[in-house]
């Protein structure tokens, strides 16, 4: 088993395929070589429940999904008398209960300061052991002030991860292609505040769309996730591009480089790299 966890934010894309290890379900296949996935899909529709066992029985037991809480719970009741949408989502997903990681708890710019009992509430009434990592995008907890100060001390408090989104290689170049602009479009721009840990760190990282450009914003995740290992902790490291289908190729390179300071770790499973444009 990996120290720390490498996935993507889908299993399954049609650039993919002469990639990842032949045979059995797209999700299967990715199981192979990735150890957790962004269940990005619950944001927007939740799943029956013979879905969700259809998918426990594809991954190994060391898997971990990482699936979002619904956006009509996050974005349009920004957390607040969710308690029954709330229960009947998890009861939904209860199959998943043994490879499931901390869900993913994605909060839009409006939650801001004034919301923060919500969080509480909401944390606080989660059934035990299930736990969340809370990403953040409301300007106010990225200012060094007392708003950032009072979200970081109650995550802390409740031994909750905040989400480390880090879109600064997606912004730092000038869109010249319609899937850049669009990931630009729909990626927040926010600084990169990463919280002491208190539970199992999970990073975000959007891609430039050129794949040798990226190094250069990956060598310092190299070093803080090396730390956090050693540590003890087992971070998620999510590997996103503008678009991707070059996903997996980014994931190999800063495999690669995590590799150069850890070198016990296995190489990733996956085929050749068929060169395409733009990634060369």
């Amino acid at each position: 088993m990996r120290p720390y966890r490498l996935g993507c934010p889908q299993w399954q894309h049609p650039s993919w395929n002469d990639r990842l290890p032949e045979g059995g379900s797209a999700l299967a296949r990715y199981s192979r070589v990735f150890d957790c996935v962004e269940g990005n899909t619950t944001f927007y529709a939740t799943p029956s429940q013979q879905q969700s066992e259809q998918w426990r029985a594809q991954v190994p037991d060391d898997f971990r999904f990482q699936f979002k809480f619904p956006r009509a719970i996050t974005h349009d009741c920004l957390l607040q008398d969710v308690a029954g949408q709330v229960d009947a989502f998890l009861e939904v997903m209860a199959p998943l209960r043994e490879v499931m990681g901390p869900f993913l708890l994605q909060l839009p710019a409006a939650f801001g300061p004034e919301q923060l009992d919500n969080l509480w509430s909401f944390l606080d009434g989660l059934p035990q052991p299930l736990d969340c990592a809370v990403e953040v995008r409301n300007l106010a907890f990225f200012s060094k002030g007392e708003s950032e100060r009072l979200l970081n001390q109650g995550l802390r408090a409740r031994n909750t991860a905040r989400v480390c989104f880090d879109s600064r290689p997606l912004f730092s170049v000038l869109a010249r292609d319609e899937v850049t602009a669009d990931a630009q479009r729909k990626k927040p721009q926010v600084p990169v505040h990463v919280l002491p840990v208190d539970a199992d760190p999970v990073i975000r990282f959007i891609g430039h769309p050129d794949l040798q450009a990226n190094p250069a914003f990956l060598q310092p995740w190299v070093a803080r996730v090396a730390q956090w290992v050693s540590q003890g902790w087992s971070p998620y490291m999510y590997i996103h591009m503008p678009d991707n289908g070059d996903a997996l190729a980014l994931a190999e390179l800063w495999h690669g480089m995590l590799q150069e300071v850890m070198p016990e770790l296995e190489p990733l499973p996956l085929g050749r790299q068929v060169d395409q444009p733009g990634l060369f």
